[in-house]
């Protein structure tokens, strides 16, 4: 297991090597919320999703609904690393007929199952593939990762009553709560209170982890699946920008714009730094093997 956790810590540095990579070549993007859930996603590809990316469609699969379709870039990685697309294919990200939009779209993107990026519908979309897995009395999880600035959205909450009250244990909701959101702090803007607890009050067995921890992350999920008789939710503590601290300082992170000084030079040693670890983790892997 403790091989298995140093592969997914691995996964992460190249999922967060690519989205660098990605959105300084396109000179913009979004890059604070696409950083926060980098450890989740390389526990749900590297480990916890019934997937087959030679097989997109294939209809036992586990489905991932990403509400806070601005974090694309992070997903589209992860999708890459997964070997679902070349990862030649990031750098078209947002241009015209791209397959790789600014937000996901599932009749664009392999591995993409819902087109999200209006906030707060994702939530409802997960809850209905939720219910439609049921019906079919199907095992398989669909893993909804939401916003904590948009949680704003009140269309969040009226799913969440419904994810509740018809104990949709299936539905994973994983909450990125990174505490900013487009305009400042998600305090400062709308205080969500304690997210934790106003989940609990809705129904759900609620578990609030590191979100950069990927054993954590990983023993969330596991006791979420042991859960069979009410809803879950785990709550990721992050940082937007997470895993670089030039980006996780800088004032508004939520789209950057890689010009100027200042940041070309973080950005390019932040890409240096990040290959460089890579590098000399695959050595000593190759070595041990």
């Amino acid at each position: 297991m403790e091989q298995q956790y140093e592969n997914l810590k691995l996964l992460a540095k190249k999922i967060r090597l690519d989205i660098l990579e990605m959105l300084y070549h396109r000179g913009y993007g979004h890059l604070g919320g696409s950083m926060s859930i980098v450890e989740l996603m390389s526990v749900l590809y590297g480990k916890q999703l019934h997937i087959d990316p030679a097989n997109p469609a294939m209809e036992d699969r586990d489905y991932v609904v990403l509400s806070k379709g601005h974090a694309g870039p992070g997903w589209y990685a992860a999708l890459a690393e997964s070997g679902y697309f070349d990862k030649q294919l990031l750098f078209t990200l947002n241009e015209g007929h791209t397959q790789l939009p600014s937000h996901p779209d599932r009749t664009k993107t392999p591995g993409v199952d819902m087109t999200t990026g209006s906030l707060g519908q994702g939530c409802s979309s997960a809850a209905g593939i939720a219910t439609g897995l049921k019906l079919k009395k199907s095992d398989r999880y669909v893993y909804l990762i939401v916003g904590d600035g948009e949680l704003d959205e009140g269309q969040c909450w009226e799913a969440f009553q419904y994810i509740a009250n018809y104990r949709l244990n299936h539905c994973i909701v994983i909450i990125d709560e990174n505490k900013r959101q487009l305009d400042g702090y998600t305090d400062q803007i709308m205080k969500l209170y304690n997210v934790e607890e106003k989940m609990k009050a809705f129904g759900f067995y609620t578990q609030r982890v590191k979100g950069n921890d990927v054993a954590a992350i990983d023993q969330a999920i596991e006791n979420a699946k042991q859960c069979h008789d009410q809803a879950v939710c785990i709550v990721l503590d992050t940082i937007k920008g997470q895993g670089i601290p030039f980006f996780e300082e800088m004032e508004s992170n939520h789209s950057v714009k890689f010009s100027g000084e200042k940041i070309i030079e973080e950005s390019e040693k932040a890409i240096a730094e990040l290959k460089e670890q890579i590098r000399k983790e695959e050595l000593q892997d190759a070595i041990v093997m």
